[in-house]
């Protein structure tokens, strides 16, 4: 999923980017994938005729339907009823009833989560700032688990559990900092869970057969942010802004050349950020059900 910053990279076993419409109490909302739109290119929902290839649903109960991995753009939803739905994605232009509401809720997140702001920062202060509070809140949320023993191996509505969010993020970090932000050509963590789709399943060091302890995945998450803080710490605007040195290979993601150090560290950060909040929910609702 693109955006001006980078590309929110959220991969297709854990969806990363889905794109729901359920009601409360049900299927709940996953993530953005990562096949998206550039910020700003998605067309307002209610104008412009209906396309040949639209699929036009007329009188059906869509009641408790999901849209996973769905491309939405342009669609339009007319003498609609929708009472408790959720919608979760790259959203953009979207038009309710005449009113465009993406914008009340970028500016709402930005209200709930003061670290956005930072994340989309060209300042490498900033974005050192942003890194050492994504650090802070997976810590507390790492924490969290610990009380609760187990609960980093639980999974709800094929959702990927806490370990393996935590072992995406390995590959994240591999794949997007290590590669793409300093041109490393090492292999990648083995823990680390990346894309689903030949040949990247279990290319350049991943190994899907690996079960790693809490403790190994966590240990290597801190390796991870502690490297990244320390890069933040040194580089300058220039270097940001400069072309990421992707090296010449088929290793992933292979979409990344041509776009700037910035880019690609905001992927990084943007997926940090975004996982967490995933995690977060996910817990959430495992500790109601276990409440019931």
């Amino acid at each position: 999923m693109s955006t001006e910053l980078g590309t929110l990279e959220i991969l297709p076993q854990r969806p990363p980017s889905v794109v729901r419409l359920a009601p409360t109490g049900s299927a709940r909302p996953g993530r953005c994938g990562q096949q998206g739109h550039q910020a700003g290119q998605a067309r307002l929902s209610v104008l412009g005729p209906r396309m040949p290839s639209m699929t036009r649903y007329i009188d059906e109960d869509l009641g408790g339907a999901e849209f996973r991995e769905c491309d939405l753009t342009g669609a339009r939803l007319i003498g609609v009823v929708m009472r408790d739905a959720v919608i979760d994605g790259l959203v953009t232009n979207l038009v309710v009833n005449g009113v465009e509401v993406s914008g009340y809720v970028e500016a709402e997140l930005d209200r709930r989560h003061p670290v956005r702001v930072l994340i989309r920062s060209e300042e490498p202060t900033d974005l050192l700032a942003a890194s050492r509070q994504l650090r802070a809140d997976w810590i507390a949320t790492v924490g969290r688990m610990r009380r609760t023993p187990g609960v980093e191996r639980r999974s709800v509505n094929d959702e990927w559990s806490a370990a393996q969010t935590m072992r995406h993020l390995v590959f994240v970090h591999d794949s997007w900092f290590r590669r793409c932000c300093l041109g490393s050509t090492e292999l990648f963590t083995p823990m680390g869970i990346g894309p689903t789709v030949e040949p990247y399943r279990e290319a350049h060091g991943l190994d899907l057969s690996l079960d790693p302890d809490f403790d190994e995945i966590v240990s290597v998450r801190a390796a991870q942010a502690a490297e990244l803080e320390a890069w933040l710490a040194d580089v300058t605007v220039e270097r940001l802004a400069a072309p990421a040195p992707v090296p010449d290979d088929d290793v992933w993601p292979p979409y990344a050349r041509g776009r700037s150090v910035r880019q690609c560290l905001g992927t990084v950060l943007n997926e940090t950020f975004e996982h967490h909040g995933f995690c977060v929910r996910d817990l959430d609702l495992i500790e109601a059900r276990d409440a019931e």
